[in-house]
């Protein structure tokens, strides 16, 4: 039986689709709206013209803006691949012509899944795992947003009160309710350590009378003021107000990524990894689609997650191995993290990275081997035991 090809470029208020025949006609090339019932018409056109032959779909993106259009493939039954964007922009340079079109690219992208064989079809995923992976893309997203805004903290007070900025790691509780009462070196002189060590504690923050100790021991250091200080101190107390609500938000989308991931049935397997709790095992779901089913074993979930190496042989040189190119990147960090937390947290994990550094491994290299020993562990205690 003839098969055809499309290829989607997707984009937030279109998308471009073509069709890519046997013999290497374009019969369908066009933009189309990205809205339901747009959407619809072209779909219908080329099961049209297919015929009752095989379709492939491929698109450069597996969510956000082309997301109805995925959801709408998938309820017609469609086979459909993700060919990543940069693969695209390295195959293009191997077509004929210069510059850069919807056409061309959705031409590339439907002749790279013609040729093809190591392109990963897109699975609808389970609603847990798209709810988790919501869920920890809303907490990335809050993370950033804090690691700015205390950036912000310490350049503003560092200009207004270096003494402070240096003994305050305004990312912990205490500090930032303190810089929202107190900022300047007058004020903390005037306030003195029981009234400093009254506000944290009130708040109920550990060890409030070191901290307010040592706010006090910082005033002394500076008595002149900075030119703007009125202001730097409003700025500084805002500053520190946003980090701490970023710090709520934070802890309440952790609480709701813990209560979702522990609904689902692969939880128990994920926690069995060193190092991997409930961010981390939520992320790992996100990353898979919620299911192993399409992993034959830990080895091809390590290969899919780029922590296997490949080889780079050449001639008379063997045994070169080197990270792989195509790889899913964020379930390798999940791994890696997992790594590092493992040598941190486990005895028998630091005990083994210790081993590999005294074997002459560099710091990457020894966690790497923590995690290959890890997805061992996982492969006989767990991986058999999936549902």
């Amino acid at each position: 039986m003839s098969r055809i090809w499309v290829g989607i470029g997707s984009g937030k208020g279109h998308h471009h689709g073509l069709t890519l025949d046997a013999d290497g006609k374009t019969p369908l090339s066009r933009r189309v709206a990205n809205d339901e019932p747009e959407l619809l018409k072209p779909i219908g056109e080329v099961l049209d013209i297919a015929n009752g032959s095989e379709v492939t779909w491929a698109i450069d993106m597996t969510g956000g803006e082309p997301a109805l259009l995925l959801a709408l493939l998938v309820n017609h039954g469609q086979e459909v691949l993700h060919i990543p964007g940069r693969l695209v922009n390295r195959a293009s340079d191997g077509y004929r012509g210069e510059g850069e079109t919807d056409a061309r690219d959705t031409y590339v992208i439907a002749d790279q899944a013609r040729m093809r064989r190591d392109l990963r079809p897109i699975r609808p995923g389970d609603e847990a795992a798209v709810e988790l992976k919501l869920l920890t893309g809303r907490r990335a997203d809050l993370v950033e947003d804090r690691t700015r805004v205390v950036n912000r903290l310490r350049g503003t007070l560092l200009s207004m009160f270096p003494a402070l900025e240096r003994t305050l790691d305004v990312t912990n509780t205490g500090p930032l309710k303190l810089l929202t009462g107190y900022q300047t070196p007058a004020s903390i002189r005037r306030a003195g350590i029981t009234r400093l060590t009254s506000r944290p504690a009130n708040r109920k923050v550990r060890s409030a009378r070191s901290l307010a100790e040592a706010g006090v021991e910082a005033a002394e250091r500076q008595h002149t003021a900075i030119p703007g200080e009125k202001t730097i101190a409003k700025l500084v107390h805002n500053l520190a107000e946003e980090v701490m609500a970023l710090n709520q938000q934070i802890s309440e989308t952790d609480k709701l990524i813990e209560g979702r991931f522990r609904e689902h049935e692969l939880a128990d397997i994920v926690l069995s990894v060193p190092g991997i709790a409930t961010v981390l095992g939520a992320e790992f779901l996100a990353a898979v689609g919620g299911s192993l089913d399409e992993f034959d074993s830990p080895d091809a979930l390590a290969a899919f997650a780029g922590v296997s190496p490949a080889p780079r042989d050449s001639g008379r040189a063997s045994g070169n191995l080197h990270r792989p190119i195509a790889y899913h990147r964020r379930l390798q960090r999940v791994f890696y993290t997992s790594a590092l937390v493992s040598v941190r947290s486990d005895p028998n994990s630091r005990k083994f990275y210790d081993r590999k550094r005294a074997e002459g491994k560099k710091h990457v290299r020894a966690v790497l081997a923590c995690l290959v020993k890890a997805l061992a562990y996982w492969k006989r205690k767990a991986w058999q035991t999936r549902p």
